[in-house]
């Protein structure tokens, strides 16, 4: 039985010397010069005006809300597409209440404005 495992710990220690090598090489290879202008954050070329640790509006939570929850959506579509002919009626029946939920949340954020991108 412990033969069995022996695959996986060759292949532990091959990975645990193979993820710290490269990175001492690395080490040892760079030219060590930090400066002023290195050392401060790129931003796409553009001189950082403000502290990174800026305030998020609102609206980015809630369209991350809105990824989560289509999301969940297309998880619980595929298991159901896959099973659809094993469930039958009742299984069409529970789906179709389900999307019927998401729908009534689907226009309830479309009413309070949460799919505007401006």
């Amino acid at each position: 039985m412990p033969q069995n495992y022996v695959p996986i710990f060759i292949f532990i220690a091959v990975v645990a010397i193979m993820i710290p090598l490269p990175l001492l090489l690395a080490k040892l290879v760079r030219p060590e010069n930090p400066s002023k202008a290195k050392l401060m954050p790129y931003e796409c070329g553009i001189d950082p005006v403000d502290n990174s640790r800026g305030r998020y509006t609102v609206r980015y939570y809630i369209v991350a809300i809105l990824f989560v929850v289509f999301d969940v959506e297309t998880i619980f579509l595929f298991p159901w597409a896959v099973k659809f002919k094993a469930l039958g009626a009742f299984g069409l029946v529970e789906m179709l209440i389900f999307l019927a939920i998401l729908v009534v949340g689907y226009i309830w954020i479309w009413k309070k404005g949460a799919l505007e991108w401006i």
